[in-house]
């Protein structure tokens, strides 16, 4: 196959952990962009962090739709340190907010560890680092 063949040959799925990833992040990044979108265009004065993090977690989950849906070293690469921040900030925010409900003084994405999503945010993340330190494991 010469490399002309491999650039217009179409991307295959790696298995079904990549298309479950892509749903969870698909979904994860739609429902975050809207509400960004939402918070920072009418309601950023009210809460501008809270709503600064959930504008900065959907960008995060679309990152983590084109690592994963790429799956090429460099995307999976980018991919690993996207994740890897989103894991740490529920994490940190999840712990933050559990603790002091005043913190932030309306809910972020990572809020609870995401518990307004379903606690997908908590578990998504853990589930996409999984799957990236498979891919390519030689770096």
């Amino acid at each position: 196959m010469t490399e002309t063949d491999k650039k217009t040959e179409p991307r295959q799925l790696r298995g079904d952990a990549q298309v479950a990833l892509l749903a969870a992040y698909g979904l994860l990044a739609f429902a975050a962009v809207g509400r960004g979108t939402y918070e920072l265009a009418v309601k950023f004065d009210e809460a501008p962090v809270a709503y600064s993090l959930s504008a900065f977690a959907a960008l995060i989950y679309c990152v983590g739709v084109w690592g994963i849906a790429r799956a090429d070293k460099l995307a999976v690469r980018i991919a690993r340190v996207a994740v890897s921040f989103e894991l740490a900030g529920v994490l940190i925010v999840g712990t933050l907010t559990l603790f002091d409900d005043d913190v932030f003084p309306t809910g972020t994405v990572w809020s609870l560890y995401g518990r307004d999503y379903g606690w997908l945010p908590l578990v998504v993340p853990m589930f996409a680092l999984w799957w990236l330190l498979r891919q390519h494991p030689e770096e």
